[in-house]
């Protein structure tokens, strides 16, 4: 990564915008006018089920399951530190990603909402809100562009990056809502929380490396 590629002015704006976000989604959870949200949405994508579209959704949610994920952020670390010689990069990945799991499980514990009780497809346990498989798959892939963005030197590439990672993402929260596992506003609660923590995570790092190379110069 490179330095300076997010001001603070801008990371603290944007912190508090995704955490602003959050904050309504849960205010409308506790008032029960989510349902106005979760419902119409649940009905639109559930009434797409199909046999031929069911397993590939099955797919999709198994991507972005919480054993693949750690495989992948295991290879990626990796690959990073010793293929690559990028150790700041290994860090910055390692840390974003397992962080967000962790994240992600001291909200499901502060807020414990149940899943949908709806036309359920496939089984899940645990809590509802927000959506994990939402935020790991977020920020896996959140990272993979930030990481990979400035390697690419073709704008085709990364265009392509860039629609493959946003359909990728796309596809994991989709079929979590399609197998009936997760409300809407959980995955756009999810969205709010891995926005807000990949923001902060790259803002720490861009911070260490500033100070680091500056302590150098001096």
């Amino acid at each position: 990564m490179k330095e300076n590629s997010l001001r603070p002015s801008a990371a603290i704006a944007l912190c508090i915008l995704f955490i602003g976000v959050f904050a309504i989604i849960v205010t409308g959870i506790f008032l029960n006018i989510m349902p106005m949200f979760d419902r119409p949405i649940i009905d639109l994508v559930q009434g797409w089920e199909a046999p031929w579209l069911t397993p590939i959704m099955n797919g999709f949610s198994f991507i972005g399951s919480t054993k693949v994920v750690m495989v992948l952020i295991i290879a990626v670390t990796a690959l990073l530190f010793w293929s690559f010689r990028a150790r700041s990069s290994a860090y910055f990945f390692f840390f974003a990603t397992v962080g967000t799991g962790a994240l992600n499980q001291v909200l499901k514990l502060v807020f414990k909402r149940e899943r949908p009780e709806f036309h359920r497809i496939a089984e899940a346990v645990g809590y509802s809100f927000p959506s994990g498989h939402t935020m790991m798959a977020f920020t896996l892939f959140a990272m993979a562009v930030i990481l990979l963005w400035r390697q690419i030197r073709i704008r085709a590439g990364k265009i392509a990056l860039l629609t493959f990672a946003i359909f990728m993402f796309g596809m994991i929260a989709l079929s979590r809502i399609y197998l009936g596992v997760h409300y809407p506003s959980d995955i756009a609660g999810g969205i709010a929380a891995s926005a807000f923590w990949v923001v902060f995570t790259v803002f720490v790092f861009d911070t260490y490396q500033r100070r680091k190379k500056q302590s150098l110069v001096n």
